[in-house]
């Protein structure tokens, strides 16, 4: 539990995924959010009107004058990971960006803090000096993985040996005025760390990340139960993309655009088809997503996907209408996931997570279809691609739609509430969809937050719960 004087602090507080976990576990606001984006500090002040907040550099608050002789029960700390992630691959990296987690060691040896919790890639861990390549650009010495990270678990526990070679590193994060005989002694936090995915705690996506709890107080190190797992296991079934997309939302066919999609995207719909839909068991999107077929063959109604399919009828010519579903990621070469499982990833670089939809009419063998081994580039609306078996039925594909999916779709991904804040400023000012998803994709899945926190801070509502 937070004593009564304690404070919770929320490092790098972002649009406020962490913030929201933990209120949700603890009931009560976080005191304190610092982040130095505008924007982000903005939206965390909508949803979050309680909490005190500095924006500003992490480097430039002081711990000491921030909390003004009050100790901290908990702190939350999300650095920057971009640098550590495997989506940077070979590009050069920031040392300063790479070098913020320093900051929570400032926090423990400047202020009473009990309880840490830090949230980062799970290369993290990987964490090691860096060389410099030519003037200026740096990049991870591939011979050296992993030895920053384990002086930096050193410093928070045992202490840290005076001939490392990580204080050079330290001292320039930290400074000069700082009190390195406590990093030498070790700051005396049990610590323990883990990859654990969002989807396993009720969130939607399979968002993956390592996780590291420290604590001074004697008390153990829990980690959450996971609550959810695949059909058919012990756990609730995990949340779904089906569970977040807006099926009012039409998608835009991809033929016949003034400006013609590229041919990797075209790529990646033949390659979800051929793996998503033209398989035993396709996605059939819920009752009443059919605004493409309205579009093609007049008023069209539809029944629960459970019903016998005689019963989803488009248009007057008695064909029975069937709308599949499967999602596309515009990241190197993956093509995607069924819409029954959760979203893959969320990243804060654009809108790169989107949904093909597959219109299809009852086959009466009376056209001939497109073989699949053709161009994907080269099927109009008017040929006859590919058949379709559902159920012992077979349909053929008279249309196929794509769109990206909506801030709102990716935010509840995430896990985020359904009344959370992020599509206008404080001031009523519409925000870009850009900077919608950008505080989504850097956000911490709030569900996993709640879970830990839980666990670790309120650890009577894991023994109520088991």
């Amino acid at each position: 539990m937070i004593h009564p004087n304690e404070l919770i602090i929320d490092n790098f507080a972002g649009g406020g995924g962490a913030s929201t976990g933990i209120e949700q576990a603890l009931g009560r606001p976080v005191d304190i959010a610092i982040n130095h984006d505008p924007l982000a500090i903005d939206m965390h002040k909508l949803n979050h009107p309680e909490t005190t907040h500095y924006c500003e550099s992490v480097w430039d608050v002081d711990p000491v004058a921030v909390c003004k002789g009050r100790p901290v029960g908990f702190a939350w700390f999300s650095p920057d990971c971009k640098h550590f992630s495997k989506a940077k691959g070979n590009k050069p990296v920031d040392k300063n960006i790479r070098g913020l987690a320093w900051v929570a060691l400032r926090w423990a040896a400047l202020v009473p803090v009990r309880v840490i919790m830090m949230e980062n890639v799970e290369e993290f861990t990987s964490w090691g000096p860096l060389i410099e390549v030519s003037p200026g650009v740096f990049k991870p010495d591939p011979d050296r993985k992993g030895e920053t990270f384990e002086a930096f678990v050193k410093t928070l526990t045992t202490g840290l040996e005076k001939d490392n070679p990580a204080w050079p590193e330290i001292k320039e994060s930290l400074g000069d005025d700082f009190p390195y005989e406590k990093l030498v002694q070790g700051l005396g936090y049990q610590l323990d760390y883990r990859v654990l995915k969002a989807c396993d705690y009720g969130a939607p996506t399979t968002r993956e990340r390592c996780f590291l709890v420290a604590r001074n107080d004697g008390e153990e190190i829990r980690w959450p139960e996971k609550t959810h797992g695949p059909k058919g296991s012990r756990y609730i079934p995990y949340r779904t993309a089906a569970d977040i997309i807006d099926w009012s939302i039409p998608t835009r066919s991809i033929f016949d655009r003034k400006k013609p999609l590229a041919e990797k995207t075209l790529i990646r719909i033949a390659k979800g088809l051929e793996k998503y839909v033209f398989c035993d068991d396709p996605f059939i999107a819920p009752n009443g997503c059919v605004a493409m077929i309205e579009r093609q063959f007049g008023r069209s109604s539809g029944a629960d996907i459970d019903l016998p399919l005689a019963t989803v009828t488009a248009g007057g010519g008695g064909k029975s209408a069937l709308v599949t579903s499967h999602m596309i990621k515009f990241r190197g070469s993956n093509i995607g996931n069924p819409t029954d499982e959760p979203v893959r990833t969320i990243s804060s670089g654009g809108l790169h997570i989107g949904e093909v939809r597959a219109f299809l009419i009852k086959y009466y063998g009376t056209s001939s279809a497109t073989p699949l081994t053709d161009s994907l580039g080269a099927v109009t609306t008017k040929d006859r691609f590919g058949l379709v078996t559902v159920k012992g039925q077979q349909y053929q594909i008279v249309d196929i739609g794509m769109r990206m999916l909506e801030p709102h779709e990716l935010f509840a991904a995430q896990g985020f509430p359904s009344d959370y804040s992020f599509s206008h400023d404080s001031s009523g000012k519409k925000l870009t969809k850009e900077n919608q998803v950008a505080r989504c994709g850097n956000a911490v899945c709030p569900p996993l937050a709640k879970a830990l926190v839980e666990a670790n801070v309120r650890p009577e509502l894991q023994e109520i719960a088991a």
